[in-house]
């Protein structure tokens, strides 16, 4: 069996200087806060994936707008043997309706605002910043 990059997309959504960030309940970044996301489906974008994923996990309603980047998670053992390795399309949606509250695979949900979260007031997943700084670009 040939192991491969598994794909999934993560929700940037900005809304009145707030951006909704997530914490992980599920490794491989268990514990740190990003942007609602996960798997895209067979058949299925990964602009609707981010939106499905976002409306999962935090119940908030968004409108994928575009995509921003992609960004490669790839962990490695103690050995150098990866891991895993997720590639992930960043995009950005427009808040539509809803409060976050943390659900399926999400501890925690909730609007950061955006200075907080530029300067790191909790443990972040990589690139959280930069992503977000694409966005407000």
């Amino acid at each position: 069996m040939t192991r491969r990059p598994t794909l999934g997309a993560i929700a940037v959504v900005v809304h009145e200087g707030r951006t909704l960030l997530v914490q992980r309940r599920n490794p491989p970044n268990a514990g740190l806060w990003g942007f609602p996301g996960g798997h895209v489906e067979l058949g299925e974008t990964a602009l609707d994936a981010a939106a499905r994923e976002l409306l999962e996990e935090t119940g908030v309603t968004a409108r994928p707008l575009s995509y921003l980047t992609n960004i490669d998670v790839i962990g490695q053992d103690d050995d150098g043997d990866i891991t895993h390795h997720y590639l992930l399309a960043a995009v950005h949606c427009a808040y539509v309706a809803g409060l976050p509250a943390a659900d399926d695979d999400a501890l925690d949900a909730a609007w950061v605002p955006v200075e907080a979260a530029l300067a790191g007031d909790r443990p972040l997943s990589e690139n959280v910043g930069s992503v977000l700084r694409m966005v407000l670009d």
